[in-house]
């Protein structure tokens, strides 16, 4: 079993790319409005709201258990719309060494978009299972945002 690992996974969702990716990149703050089941709280530690290098804090829930994690935004990407978080404290580094999540929107032709999640990490040892219940609360919480974006579109007047 190797220690260094990579998870992916995608959903298709109704809201646009770049209204989805601005979520994650810009207003992560806003998820535990749109997802509160989720997560509870998303802070700002240290920088700015949608600035590379700023430290961001969430507060979630993950297999019935609250959890914490403590992100560095290592790169934000507006033309690819892509944003990547690096763990750098919380309940994730009790099994991981290191663990990114990379969060991709990708333009459908019709309308909507991809969303692509990527969970990269390097376990502490052989006997940690791979982090498939992450990358699945992830995918989720995608559907939970775009629900909220595609409800506040349609609520706004033309």
């Amino acid at each position: 079993m190797a220690l260094v690992g990579k998870l992916e996974g995608d959903v298709e969702i109704k809201a646009p790319a770049e209204l989805f990716h601005n979520v994650f990149s810009c207003r992560p703050h806003h998820v535990n409005i749109m997802s509160p089941d989720n997560v509870q709280s998303v802070d700002l530690h240290e920088g700015e709201w949608g600035k590379h290098g700023s430290t961001i804090c969430w507060n979630y829930t993950h297999d019935g258990e609250t959890k914490y994690a403590k992100e560095i935004i290592e790169e934000i990407d507006d033309v690819n719309l892509s944003t990547t978080f690096k763990v750098i404290e919380g309940d994730l580094l009790k099994e991981y060494k290191e663990f990114r999540f990379i969060v991709k929107a990708t333009p459908k032709e019709g309308g909507g978009s991809l969303v692509h999640w990527t969970l990269a990490y390097e376990k502490l040892h052989e006997a940690i299972s791979d982090p498939q219940s992450l990358l699945d609360l992830g995918l989720l919480t995608s559907t939970h945002v775009c629900s909220h974006l595609t409800q506040n579109e349609v609520a706004q007047p033309n």
